[in-house]
Formats: structure tokens, C-alpha cells, sequence
């Protein structure tokens, strides 16, 4: 999620569980914490390769079995110098455990999915029903915080903070459902047109849980449809994007072009330009653009040789559509064919 949820997000759990007395600096404390994990992108800053900085962000420092002992080292040292932990240690491991190991369990219902069990070789988990920045999300958990923050140690402090992890804890439910719904509809669909078996994906529009984006992959290169929860009825429709398979299958054996296909699931698609090869990973933006692009094969005279190190091109988005218009999608059907 955004670094600004994860504020509010963070500050409202360690307050919750942290002794009222200490409530501001619960707050407080609860927003360093649930920011720790995504400090990994300085470090990763420092190398030339976007690959790496894309594929490796969201690994060690959000991993459940590195945080638990950075929890524990984060207690044990506040501990030792008394104060607050001191003077209720329990209550203190709960609310720092809680606010790193949440941190990486959110991230892994955004699309860009979270190595949540690093080292172990897994790919990165992706559940994809929430946008990265969702502000019907972050309502709950900034309210309860600023509620918290002015109420101190009244009752009202701890009711809102317990109605915040109510309600955000219930819009992840609701995103779930919501993604449920929408990948039955396509199931369907995609059934009709012989791509029961196809590998598939599906994620929220940017900003709302109400609009949605399929895409299965093809021989041929992928199809892409889209459905509002609102707006919609009959068919889900898709619409067939073609990708380079053949220069796609002839690097497969690269390093860099390996990392990115297991990163993305294999949802990428190859596009040649100019002789360089392009991946675009298909999860994170929509046909022809795309956020994550990377150069990482040249045509050397009918044979493909690898760029050391992988270029991450910036190209000019095409599709002209604005936020009127993707917030009128969710309340408009489109006319059959469009």
C-alpha cells in the first residue's frame, strides 16, 4: 500500500494495543514501525539495474521469518533502556510485533505482490483486491488515528480504534468478495471463448474496489477485459492484445528475463522496438501502457544479446483516458462493441 496508509494504518494498531497511558506514543511508534519495511528502497537505490530494484523491493525486510526477530531486537533494545516498554514489556512486544508483521500482510493484497516467506523460493503472493492507493481504505484507519490522537486516554480513543481495524479489516473482506464476483463473471467469459485453463489475473481499478481489470493469457499474447460491479450486466467482454512469443521464448534463458517471469507470475508481455526487446509487466497498468517496462534483450544480427544492465525505458502513454472518465466507467456500461 501507499506509505501514507501505512502511517495511519500502523499508528492506529500499536495504539490499540499498546497501555492507554502511552497512546500518543503508540501513535507515534506504530508509524515508524509499519514504515520500517518499505526503507528497502535506499539501499536498493543504489543499484543500476532496475530489475533489481523492482524484483528484490518487498523481499528480505517483508519477509515473517526476518521480522519476528526484528521485532524481538526492536523490544529488547527499548526494554533496556526502560521507559515506556519497560514499564509494560507484553504489551509492547504485541504492539511492535503486530505493526511490522501487518506491514508486508497488507502489501500482499496489492498486485505487485510481497515475498512474504523470503529466502524460500516462492514468488512474490499477490491476492491483487486492493489498489495500492485506495482512499475508501485509508479512511478508517486515518480517522481512527486522528480520533485516538485527541482523545488520549479517554474510552473514546480505544472505541475508535477498534472500530478502525473493524472497518478496514472489513473492506479487505468486501475487496475479496468484490474480486470473487468479478473473476466468476470472467470465468465465464473466458470459458466461451476456449480459455477455461488460461492463466489469469485480476485487480482493482486505481482508487475504488467498484471497477476491475481481467487478464488471461493466450498463445498468441493475452486478452484483457474490464467490469464495473455497478454498471455491468451480461457477458463479460475481452478484447485480444497480440505479444512477441517467438522473442519472448528466445531469451527465456536470461537471467534478467527469468527474474522479471517469475517476479510477474508470467503475466509479460514482448514487444520489439527499434531492435530491443521490451517486457512490460501486465499487472500494473493497462493495454498499450503499461508502469514497468524493461529493456533487456538487443537484435544483434538475428541474435538476441542480453543488456547489461536491463534499461527501464519511459514511454508516452497513448491511452488519453482521464479520471472522469475512469470514474464514469464504473457507473457506465459501454455500447456493445466498444
Amino acid at each position: 500500500m501507499d506509505s501514507i496508509t501505512h502511517l495511519f494504518f500502523g499508528g492506529a494498531i500499536a495504539a490499540a494495543i499498546a497501555p492507554k497511558q502511552h497512546r500518543r506514543a503508540a501513535l507515534l511508534a506504530g508509524m515508524a514501525l509499519n514504515t520500517l519495511p518499505d526503507l528497502d528502497v535506499f539501499p536498493l537505490a543504489l543499484f543500476d539495474d532496475p530489475v533489481v530494484r523492482m524484483t528484490w523491493h518487498r523481499s528480505a525486510t517483508h519477509s515473517w521469518l526476518v521480522l519476528p526477530f526484528v521485532a524481538w531486537a526492536i523490544w529488547w533494545f527499548f526494554k533496556r533502556r526502560g521507559g515506556r516498554v519497560a514499564q509494560s514489556p507484553v504489551r509492547w512486544w504485541w504492539a511492535i510485533f503486530a505493526c511490522l508483521m501487518a506491514h508486508p500482510l497488507l502489501d500482499s493484497f496489492t498486485v505487485y505482490g510481497t515475498q512474504l516467506l523470503w529466502p524460500l523460493p516462492m514468488r512474490p503472493i499477490m491476492w491483487s483486491s486492493l489498489f495500492i492507493v485506495d482512499p475508501l481504505f485509508t479512511l478508517p484507519w486515518f480517522v481512527a488515528f486522528a480520533v485516538a490522537w485527541f482523545a488520549r486516554e479517554k474510552p473514546l480513543a480505544q472505541r475508535a480504534l477498534v472500530a478502525g481495524i473493524v472497518l478496514g479489516v472489513g473492506y479487505v473482506g468486501w475487496s475479496l468478495l468484490a474480486k470473487s464476483m468479478v473473476e466468476r463473471e470472467a470465468d465465464r467469459a473466458l470459458a466461451s471463448i476456449g480459455l477455461a485453463d488460461a492463466p489469469r489475473f485480476s485487480v482493482p481499478a486505481p482508487l475504488t474496489t467498484l471497477r476491475w481489470r481481467v487478464v488471461a493469457m493466450t498463445p498468441e499474447g493475452f486478452v484483457e477485459g474490464e467490469r464495473s460491479l455497478v454498471a455491468d450486466r451480461g457477458p463479460m467482454r475481452f478484447h485480444a492484445h497480440r505479444s512477441d512469443i517467438a522473442a519472448l521464448d528466445a531469451v527465456r534463458g536470461l537471467p534478467t528475463v527469468e527474474r522479471i517471469l517469475w517476479f510477474d507470475h508470467g503475466f509479460a508481455k514482448a514487444t520489439v522496438r527499434d531492435g530491443v526487446l521490451v517486457l512490460s509487466d501486465l499487472r500494473m497498468g493497462s493495454e498499450p501502457d503499461y508502469s514497468f517496462n524493461f529493456a533487456v534483450a538487443r537484435d544483434d544480427n538475428g541474435r538476441w544479446v542480453a543488456l547489461d544492465p536491463p534499461r527501464q525505458p519511459k514511454f508516452e502513454w497513448k491511452m488519453r483516458r482521464g479520471w472522469g472518465d475512469l470514474w464514469n466507467r464504473i457507473w457506465r456500461q459501454p455500447p456493445a462493441g466498444i
